[in-house]
C-alpha cells in the first residue's frame, strides 16, 4: 500500500535525525576542567544519553524535556515539564540550570543539547514577569500564526535564559552547543529561542513585530516591551568569542534520507524545500495544485513521483476544535484532493506530536473528504473550526508514533502514482 511507504519514509527522516547517531560524530575537545552539561528540548534527553554513552571524561549536568520523552541517564539529570505552554517545573529547572552554571572558570566546558520545544520548557520571566505572565505570551503567539523566528524574537524579550543569556551566564567557561534543528533555514539561534546564541534584531523590532501581529500581551510584558531594559547580550559581545556551535541533525538531512529510499522502491522523489513557511491550509492548496498538475499533466515532474518537503506551517487560530499544523495542512490538502485517484499523502511532525494532541499527524488520499462526509463530517466546516483531528479520527486515518526521540519538525510526503 501507498500508505505504508510513505509511513516508511517518515520513519528512515526520523532515524537520520536519531541523537545517538549524530552526538558521537561532534563531541568537543575534552577540557582541562569541568565538564557540564544542560539543555532543553524534545529530543535533549536522548541527546544527554547519546553524550554519556559516548563522551571519554567525566560529566555531569541537568537537561530538561517534555512529559513523557524522558530517558534513563546515569550521570546528568533528566527533568520533565511541559510544553507548548510552560508550567512551575519549568520555572523551577531554568532557575537550576543557570545555578548549575554559575561560578565556572575559563577551564571548564559547558556542552548544551538543545533541540526544539526548549522554548517554552525553559519559562524565565524577566523582572517584572510571573510565570503567569510567560503562559500568557506563549499563548498569544502560538494563536497568532506568527513565524517562529519572529515569536522566538519576541520570547527572547520577556526571559532572563533566552537569546544566549544562558551562554553568558556559563562564562568565562566554553560552550559548545550542540543542536537539533527545527527551524526553517536551521539558524541556531532560532532553536528553542536560542538560550545558548544571540539573535539578531532588537527590541524595536520586536515591537513592530508584536503590533504586526496583534498579539494580546499581559500588561507587565507591553510594558517591559515599550522600553530598554532587559536586554540580551549582543551578537558581538565577548561572552560569546571562545564558544562553537553546530547542527547536528536537521530536516534537510532526514529528507535525503526518506527521498533516496523512495529510490530504492522504485519511486523518484523531489525535494521540494526543507524550510518551508506559512499558513498551513495555504501551503497545502499549493501542494495540491503540484500534485494535480503531475496527475494530470505529468509536470513538473514525472510519475511516479513522491514530493517531499519540510519547515515548520502556522496555524492561525479561527475554531476551537482540536488538532496541529499537520494535520490542518492535510485537512485542507483532503478538500483540494477530493475525487483525485493515485494520490497518497501523509504529513506528521518527527518528534511524534502535532500541536498538543497525541498523533504525529494523518493519512490522506483522493477519498478521505468523501468518507469524512460519510462519517457526518463537514472537512470545510471542520477546516474552519481547526479541527483536524476530530475529521481525520472520525475515518480512522490518524497517524500515531509516540515520541520520537528527535525534532526535526514537520514531514510532508504526497506520492502520486
Amino acid at each position: 500500500m501507498d500508505h505504508v511507504l510513505l509511513e516508511n519514509l517518515f520513519h528512515r527522516a526520523v532515524a537520520q535525525a536519531q541523537p545517538a547517531l549524530a552526538v558521537e560524530r561532534h563531541l568537543p575537545p575534552v577540557p582541562k576542567g569541568r565538564t557540564i552539561v544542560i539543555g532543553a528540548g524534545k529530543a535533549s534527553a536522548q541527546m544527554a544519553r547519546a553524550f554519556e554513552q559516548f563522551w571519554p571524561g567525566e560529566v555531569s549536568g541537568l537537561v530538561v524535556t517534555r512529559y513523557g520523552y524522558a530517558e534513563a541517564c546515569e550521570r546528568i539529570e533528566i527533568v520533565e515539564a511541559a510544553h507548548p505552554v510552560p508550567d512551575a517545573a519549568g520555572l523551577e529547572a531554568a532557575a537550576r540550570l543557570m545555578q548549575l552554571v554559575s561560578g565556572l572558570n575559563e577551564d571548564d566546558l559547558v556542552v548544551a543539547l538543545i533541540s526544539g520545544g526548549g522554548s517554552s520548557l525553559l519559562p524565565a520571566p524577566a523582572p517584572g514577569l510571573n510565570l503567569e505572565d510567560e503562559q500568557a505570551i506563549n499563548r498569544a503567539l502560538l494563536a497568532s500564526g506568527a513565524p517562529i523566528g519572529v515569536m522566538n524574537l519576541i520570547r527572547n524579550q520577556f526571559s532572563t535564559i533566552k537569546g544566549g543569556r544562558l551562554a553568558a551566564a556559563c562564562a568565562p567557561a566554553r560552550v559548545a552547543s550542540l543542536i537539533v534543528s527545527d527551524v526553517p533555514g536551521d539558524d541556531p539561534a532560532l532553536v528553542a529561542s536560542g538560550p545558548t546564541l544571540p539573535l539578531a534584531g532588537g527590541r524595536a523590532k520586536a515591537r513592530r513585530l508584536a503590533g504586526l501581529h496583534r498579539l494580546d500581551l499581559p500588561h507587565a510584558a507591553s510594558k517591559l516591551l515599550a522600553g530598554d531594559d532587559n536586554l540580551p547580550p549582543g551578537i558581538d559581545d565577548k561572552v560569546f568569542a571562545r564558544n562553537s556551535v553546530a547542527i547536528i541533525a536537521s530536516a534537510a538531512l532526514s529528507l535525503d534520507a526518506a527521498a533516496a529510499l523512495a529510490r530504492e522502491n522504485g519511486v523518484e522523489a523531489a525535494i521540494l524545500s526543507d524550510a518551508i513557511e506559512g499558513e498551513a491550509r495555504d501551503v497545502a492548496l499549493v501542494h495540491a495544485a503540484m500534485a494535480r498538475e503531475i496527475a494530470a499533466r505529468n509536470r513538473p515532474f514525472s510519475k511516479p513521483v513522491v514530493l517531499l518537503s519540510g519547515g515548520e506551517t502556522t496555524v492561525t487560530l479561527r475554531g476551537k476544535g482540536r488538532g496541529g499544523r499537520n494535520g490542518e495542512f492535510l485537512l485542507s490538502l483532503a478538500i483540494a484532493l477530493d475525487g483525485i485517484a493515485n494520490v497518497t499523502a501523509l504529513a506528521a511532525d518527527t518528534d511524534g506530536i502535532d500541536g498538543s494532541e497525541d498523533n504525529a499527524g494523518a493519512r490522506v488520499d483522493g477519498t478521505s473528504a468523501r468518507r469524512m462526509r460519510e462519517a457526518g463530517i463537514d472537512p470545510q466546516a471542520a477546516l474552519a473550526n481547526n479541527d483536524a483531528y476530530s475529521a481525520f479520527a472520525a475515518i480512522d486515518d490518524l497517524f500515531m508514533t509516540g515520541p520520537t526521540g528527535t525534532n526535526v519538525n514537520d514531514f510532508r510526503a504526497i506520492l502520486i502514482r
